[in-house]
C-alpha cells in the first residue's frame, strides 16, 4: 500500500466513525497533501474548520467539521454511492487512481485549500508576543549568563542574536502571510477573526456546490 493509500485509508476510516469532528494528523506530510486530504473529505461531507500545532516540534492537526448544508450532503451521498472503495484500491473523487494527485478539473480547489491551510499554518507559528517573549527572554538570559560567567565572546553575540533571529522569522512569516492573502483575497475568501481572535480566511459560499462528483 502506497503512502497516499495508506492516508485515504485512515481518512475513509475517520470520516466513517467520526460524526461530526475529525481530525488529520500525518507528522511527516506536506502541505498539498493535507490539501489533498482536506478535498477528499468535502467531497463525503465534511469542510475544512481550522487546524492548530501541537508540541514541541509544531505537529500540525487539521480539523475537520460535517457540513450540514444540504448540497453538501447530497454530494456526499453521491459520492459514497460512486467512490466507495476509496482508500482500498477504488478511485477516488479529484485524484488520479490510488493517489493525491488531483486531476486538472479539481487542481484549483485543491490548490486553494492547500493556501489555507498553509496561512493558518503561519498564522499559528507566527504569534508575534510569544515569538517575541522566546527572542527577548533568550537574550536576557544569555546577557545574565555573561554577567555572571565572565564569558562575554560567546554570550554577548547570543544575547544579540536570538533576539535578532525571532525578528527575522516574524518578518519572513508576515511576508508569506502577506502574498497568500492576496492569493486567498482574488480567490473571493472573505477575511474574518476565530473566537480566539486568530486571523483566517474562509471560502465564498456555497463553495463546492458545482465540483464534480464523479
Amino acid at each position: 500500500m502506497s503512502q497516499a493509500e495508506r492516508h485515504l485509508h485512515a481518512l475513509m476510516r475517520q470520516l466513517a466513525t467520526q460524526q461530526h469532528v475529525v481530525e488529520l494528523v500525518h507528522p511527516f506530510a506536506e502541505l498539498k497533501t493535507f490539501g489533498a486530504l482536506v478535498y477528499v473529505a468535502e467531497c463525503f461531507g465534511f469542510r475544512y474548520a481550522g487546524l492548530r500545532l501541537v508540541g514541541r516540534h509544531k505537529i500540525l492537526h487539521v480539523r475537520l467539521v460535517r457540513d450540514t448544508e444540504p448540497w453538501a450532503q447530497q454530494r456526499a451521498a453521491a459520492n459514497v454511492a460512486t467512490f466507495g472503495q476509496v482508500g482500498a484500491g477504488g478511485p477516488v473523487p479529484g485524484m488520479y487512481l490510488n493517489s493525491l494527485t488531483p486531476v486538472p478539473e479539481a487542481q484549483a480547489d485543491v490548490d486553494l485549500l492547500t493556501a489555507l491551510v498553509r496561512y493558518d499554518a503561519l498564522v499559528e507559528a507566527g504569534n508575534r508576543r510569544q515569538l517575541l517573549t522566546i527572542g527577548w527572554g533568550s537574550g536576557a538570559v544569555c546577557f545574565l549568563l555573561a554577567l555572571l560567567t565572565g564569558v562575554y565572546a560567546v554570550l554577548l553575540p547570543l544575547a544579540v542574536l536570538l533576539p535578532a533571529m525571532m525578528l527575522g522569522a516574524l518578518r519572513v512569516n508576515t511576508a508569506r502571510r502577506a502574498k497568500l492573502a492576496r492569493q486567498l483575497t482574488a480567490a473571493g475568501c472573505t477575511r474574518v477573526r476565530d473566537d480566539a481572535g486568530r486571523e483566517r480566511y474562509v471560502r465564498p459560499l456555497p463553495y463546492g456546490a458545482s465540483s464534480q462528483q464523479a
